[in-house]
């Protein structure tokens, strides 16, 4: 069942004027014109659906919304998926993760080092996130881009030797991979409790995946994430993940989001991977993300 359909109908309500404008570059596109805070319709949402699937990333301009709205959107298409930091879920709606470096009363309000790695949202669990939605609520003066590399065309200009030493090979993602590791100045990750390492235990899925919608094929490795192509020595499987990230985020590839106040910006996980690029530590910046579940990867 696709997404477009797997929702009750709306059909009975009113259009919306809209344009749906591809960027320049390798990947995305923004959409003008659209207020989310109102209703939309089937015909509006299976026109969004196809730019989501056709450009992987597509950017909403000027979103007003609350939490609620946002939320509400976001089960258009699919179950939402509930991050592990549960301290970083916003009071009343853990379906949203705070992504945040504010300090208030000595303590983050948020993940403040989210995307420090290049990375597909929770590759690392067992059914990962069909796609993800970053909704900006405070933006800093200067950076805080988030960049988002194209899997699918990874995968088509892949070296066939390459292409060779992938077949029928699997890797394994972890949640704890990196998660120690700083990287922003004045950010910081809490300790995982015992409870919460038990619902990020390893897994593997396959390092070539089809997508379930396209049909097209993408890479699903990830420096943030993958720890090991199984069945390899670890020295052969750290060689060829290298080349694998090095190939992955080719700048022809690669598209740059600077953000503009009342984004809401609207990534596949299945297609890309994503980079946070980082702000100056004493510069606020928060936004609000929900997680939409996919297929197990095949």
């Amino acid at each position: 069942m696709s997404a477009a359909t797997a929702f009750p109908s709306v059909a009975n309500i009113a259009p919306q004027s809209f344009d749906i404008r591809p960027f320049s570059g390798a990947v995305g596109a923004e959409i003008i014109g659209l207020d989310l805070a109102r209703p939309v319709n089937d015909l509006d949402f299976s026109r969004i659906h196809r730019a989501h699937l056709d450009h992987h990333v597509v950017v909403f301009r000027d979103q007003r919304i609350t939490p609620e709205q946002q939320i509400a959107f976001s089960r258009r298409f699919g179950v939402l998926q509930i991050h592990v930091l549960k301290q970083f879920l916003l009071a009343g709606h853990p379906e949203i993760l705070i992504v945040s470096n504010i300090i208030e009363n000595g303590q983050s309000i948020g993940l403040g080092d989210a995307g420090k790695f290049w990375h597909s949202d929770l590759s690392y669990k067992e059914l990962p996130s069909l796609g993800s939605m970053l909704h900006a609520q405070e933006l800093p003066a200067e950076g805080g881009d988030t960049l988002f590399a194209d899997l699918h065309k990874a995968w088509d200009s892949l070296p066939h030797v390459l292409r060779k030493a992938l077949e029928g090979r699997s890797a394994a993602h972890s949640y704890t991979a990196r998660y120690s590791e700083t990287k922003f100045e004045g950010n910081w990750r809490p300790t995982l409790t015992p409870e919460q390492l038990a619902q990020v235990n390893e897994v593997v899925h396959p390092i070539v995946r089809t997508h379930p919608e396209n049909g097209r094929k993408a890479l699903f490795v990830s420096e943030g994430f993958t720890t090991r192509i199984v069945g390899l020595p670890e020295d052969e499987s750290q060689q060829l993940l290298a080349e694998l990230y090095a190939h992955s985020v080719l700048p022809e590839n690669i598209y740059r989001h600077p953000w503009q106040p009342h984004d809401l910006v609207f990534w596949d996980n299945r297609s890309l991977i994503h980079l946070a690029a980082g702000c100056p530590s004493h510069l606020r910046r928060k936004l609000y993300r929900t997680t939409i579940q996919g297929d197990a990867p095949y």
